[in-house]
């Protein structure tokens, strides 16, 4: 592949050489949930449950699953849990006092950030370790579900999907994604021309994806993956399920399960595979129309068909919360599988192609947890308002509340109001600004009040 890639940068225009690529990108590729492209390097262990191959599955479009209506091992009248970010993982004694001090605040759920840019905070065989990690031999994950359920604290696994990277220099790690496996990496249109002619294997290709995400820090946080490329999708499919076979969890939890923007993801393999896929949506006429164009013209067919360029995108997401939510329940279906979506739906499905409504209703999540990040009372009680309205139950919907934007009081205000809304839960985010900058009041910290004021401690 990288041969070919190479044979084929030397030559021709853009729109040629797309044409060229695509050649060896459908013979080894097809379709996006099928035939891995590049081999990750450190085989994942092996699975005992049999999960249905990609190809033999139903179409996500057409398909609605039951909503699982087994108990989850942990039930609560009211989930309170909080985001734990990865850099509390980093030592034996900053787990053991992450867990005690959420559990003396009435915290009953913790989701913790296992894979945060493509890396691991448990013992992975797929992915390298947090470069934070300050204890070689610790495994945070395992201590985390050690210390919780002894308290009868729940834990999620928080996996962060298609973020792999920062706006920073490129992981130390040669085994990471981005280094091993940049031909993974989703590229935004204004870069697409400009790296269509540079091999992913250049390092030059990967440092102009940071350089751009530094140039637009407001929008953008750093490297994606291509959620279209099957070995994206196997990649994080196998994250899951290593975590679902080797941890006592109670959940595992999505996170940028999106793209970033709708100027994603314009790289040659997701161009590639969107030809593929909208041949036989277009009339034969129209399709050879769009084909000679796309000779010359990069964007012939995203521009030519926008809608239809939009449900591939949304297909593509989809599709891996489906492959993934089979085999996790396959596994265990106690597991509670949930999500953390873009709190306004509509932008959610028209611009990061995240259609969580439909997930919800189709049974493809347990639990939605909106991101109503906003110090706006009115605002927040509104995107409450339309996740309920879009949850079959008050159980499949937790309030995200953004705790690192208001004062204590505004925090407490926001769990009244996403009780008063109808949610089955709260999550604040996060435990790590909570007791770092936002620790407030070093008499009366605000973890403390919570648990005091509205926890029930």
């Amino acid at each position: 592949m990288r041969t070919a890639r190479r044979a084929s940068t030397a030559t021709g225009s853009p729109g040629g050489l797309v044409v060229r690529i695509g050649l060896v990108v459908l013979a080894a590729v097809g379709l996006a949930g099928c035939t891995v492209v590049g081999t990750p390097r450190t085989e994942p262990p092996p699975v005992t449950v049999r999960v249905t191959p990609p190809a033999e599955r139903p179409s996500v479009e057409s398909e609605v699953r039951p909503v699982s209506t087994v108990e989850p091992k942990r039930s609560f009248e009211e989930v309170r849990a909080v985001w734990v970010v990865r850099y509390t993982l980093t030592s034996e004694q900053a787990v053991r006092s992450m867990v005690r001090t959420a559990s003396e605040a009435g915290i009953n759920t913790l989701i913790v950030q296992v894979r945060g840019r493509g890396d691991a905070f448990y013992d992975s065989g797929l992915e390298p370790p947090g470069e934070s990690i300050r204890e070689p031999d610790l495994d945070p994950l395992r201590l985390v579900v050690e210390e919780a359920h002894a308290r009868g604290m729940a834990v999620h696994a928080w996996v962060n999907t298609h973020l792999v990277w920062g706006p920073t220099e490129l992981p130390e790690s040669p085994e990471h994604l981005v280094r091993a496996h940049p031909d993974w990496l989703s590229v935004p249109r204004p870069l697409a021309r400009e790296l269509a002619g540079i091999d992913p294997f250049d390092e030059r290709f990967v440092r102009r994806l940071i350089r751009y995400a530094r140039e637009n820090a407001a929008t953008v946080e750093g490297i994606y993956t291509s959620p279209s490329h099957p070995a994206v999708q196997d990649r994080v499919h196998a994250v899951w399920l290593d975590l679902a076979t080797r941890y006592d969890l109670d959940g595992l939890h999505f996170d940028y399960i999106r793209f970033p923007s709708a100027r994603y993801d314009y790289s040659i393999g997701a161009l590639e595979r969107f030809r593929f896929w909208v041949r036989d949506r277009l009339a034969p006429t129209r399709f050879a129309e769009l084909d000679r164009a796309y000779e010359s013209d990069l964007f012939a067919f995203t521009d030519g068909e926008p809608a239809l360029w939009d449900d591939f995108r949304r297909a593509q997401v989809t599709r891996l919360v489906t492959r993934i939510r089979d085999d996790v329940k396959a596994v265990d279906p106690r597991l509670v599988v949930s999500a953390a979506v873009i709190a306004d739906p509509e932008l959610a499905y028209v611009d990061r192609f995240q259609d969580w409504r439909s997930w919800l209703r189709d049974g493809l999540l347990d639990v939605a947890v909106p991101m109503a990040y906003t110090p706006d009372a009115e605002r927040f009680a509104e995107l409450v308002a339309e996740a309920r309205a879009a949850a079959p139950a008050a159980d499949r919907l937790w309030a995200g509340i953004g705790a690192y934007m208001n004062s204590a009081r505004g925090t407490i205000e926001m769990i009244d109001l996403a009780r008063a809304g109808g949610a089955g839960g709260v999550v604040l985010f996060s435990y790590d600004w909570a007791v770092g900058e936002g620790r407030g009041d070093p008499d009366d910290p605000l973890l403390d009040r919570i648990g005091r004021e509205r926890f029930g401690r």
